[in-house]
């Protein structure tokens, strides 16, 4: 057998997640024992698999031989793709923080209690939100305090006011400080009468002068909280995180309105449906990617049939429209994430391994790029040459849109700068993916001057 413990997987005593051969596990440490027989004995892993909330396992009957060492071995069960909070839309971050929260709720009614509040514990499926540390719980004490209580006012609490009282871009902090944002950088970001709320004065700038005044002991700090009190504190903080609400403010967001202010004629627009519909059935089973996917309006196109689509957009508002109607709909093939292509999620953490990059998360067995390619070239200035590459990288299987410069939305982009790109045209768009890619169907879409392609690499 070939074993790889997973470069993630290495701060956590009570296990870690490896592989053999292709198959993941997770090896739980003798330490972890009483934490986990609690955990199965109480009823509350059969409770939050029932409802959705956790992730299902399998307990492998040969742990010795997969994991020496393990007093068990657990088989979970898959997450189709790996997502991180920094990738997620304001409403995403806000139902990881709920499911956290109702999480330590029932965990209290059954005699346990979460010691880790991390958002990367937290992973979507669709919109719907599950947890995937089964080795989070641990028995509780009466009158201990919630050990996870600071983790998860920096990793959901903090993020989630500074998205909503000031600006949605603050999400983006949850990529420089992965442990969460800092309380004392939160506080004094926020509006000052965010200290007169119920549920910021003092789980978030309270706690932040509290951690100041101790040299960040926080909860760590020997205090007693009875249960009735934790109850109390969990139902102040889901009251504020349930308050919380963002409206796009001028200059949040640039593309969250692109379908309604689109050149599409009506016909045009059901050509380009068609067209796709028809260019993506190599795509009925597997993993897709979206990228620049806006509102995920074709993204259905190919969860409709059951493939998982993960639709990428730049722009917060249309991920965030995206979001709301994927769970509105309840589509579990759908996952909206925030991704900019031109700066996409690298490698984090320890030795860049801990958090993936987007490429390393990857390949996906087809991708979607549509009104995609003059954003990158022309906007941003990347040679088509290097998008051809990039793509290549992703993924096998590619459906793909060239606008020309007669285009209204280029002519747009256009309008504010010099046009430097002489070979933005549909033949130098031809001949750079032509290295990478062999053209399989060229079609025009009814009523446009645009051509979609559907390409396979080379």
């Amino acid at each position: 057998m070939s074993e790889t413990r997973h470069p993630a997987s290495f701060r956590d005593p009570s296990g870690f997640v490896f592989g053999v051969d292709g198959v993941l596990y997770r090896h739980v440490a003798p330490g972890a024992r009483e934490s986990y027989d609690a955990l199965m004995g109480s009823g509350l892993y059969d409770v939050l698999v029932g409802e959705g909330l956790l992730v299902s396992h399998d307990e492998a009957p040969d742990s010795e031989s997969l994991s020496p060492g393990a007093y068990k071995v657990l088989r979970p069960a898959l997450v189709r793709f790996v997502s991180y909070p920094y990738e997620w839309c304001f409403g995403q971050l806000r139902a990881a923080a709920l499911l956290t929260l109702r999480i330590q709720r029932l965990a209290l009614e059954h005699g346990l209690s979460l010691r880790d509040a991390s958002a990367y514990n937290v992973q979507f499926r669709g919109a719907s939100p599950r947890l995937i540390d089964t080795l989070s719980f641990e028995p509780y004490a009466e009158g201990a305090p919630w050990v996870a209580y600071r983790q998860f006012c920096r990793h959901f609490l903090a993020p989630l006011a500074l998205m909503a009282h000031r600006d949605v871009r603050f999400g983006l902090l949850l990529r420089a400080h992965l442990d969460g944002v800092p309380l004392d950088f939160a506080s004094g970001a926020l509006p000052w009468w965010t200290r007169f709320s119920p549920t910021l004065g003092p789980h978030l700038h309270l706690h932040a002068r509290y951690q100041r005044a101790h040299g960040g002991a926080g909860s760590r700090r020997s205090v007693r909280v009875s249960q009735r009190g934790l109850h109390g504190i969990l139902a102040n903080l889901e009251s504020g995180v349930r308050g919380l609400r963002w409206k796009p403010r001028r200059g949040e967001t640039e593309w969250g309105d692109y379908y309604e202010a689109t050149n599409y004629s009506e016909e045009a627009a059901a050509s380009k449906r068609a067209v796709v519909e028809d260019l993506t059935r190599s795509l009925d089973t597997g993993l897709a990617f979206d990228l620049g996917a806006n509102t995920g309006e074709f993204s259905r196109c190919l969860s409709a049939r059951g493939v998982y689509t993960v639709a990428f957009d730049v722009d917060p508002l249309a991920v965030e429209r995206n979001y709301r109607r994927t769970d509105e709909e309840r589509d579990a093939n759908l996952l909206p994430l925030l991704m900019d292509l031109t700066n996409p999620s690298p490698g984090l953490g320890w030795a860049h391994r801990e958090r993936d990059a987007l490429e390393a998360r990857g390949p996906a067995d087809g991708l979607l790029a549509l009104a995609l390619v003059h954003h990158l070239a022309i906007s941003n200035n990347l040679p088509l040459g290097m998008i051809s590459d990039y793509l290549a990288r992703l993924g096998p299987e590619l459906v793909i849109e060239f606008v020309p410069k007669q285009d209204s939305q280029v002519e747009r982009l256009l309008a504010t700068r010099e046009d430097v790109f002489p070979e933005y045209s549909a033949a130098g768009f031809e001949s750079a993916f032509a290295a990478r890619w062999q053209i399989r169907e060229r079609r025009e879409v009814a009523g446009s001057l645009r051509t979609l392609y559907r390409m396979s690499r080379r």
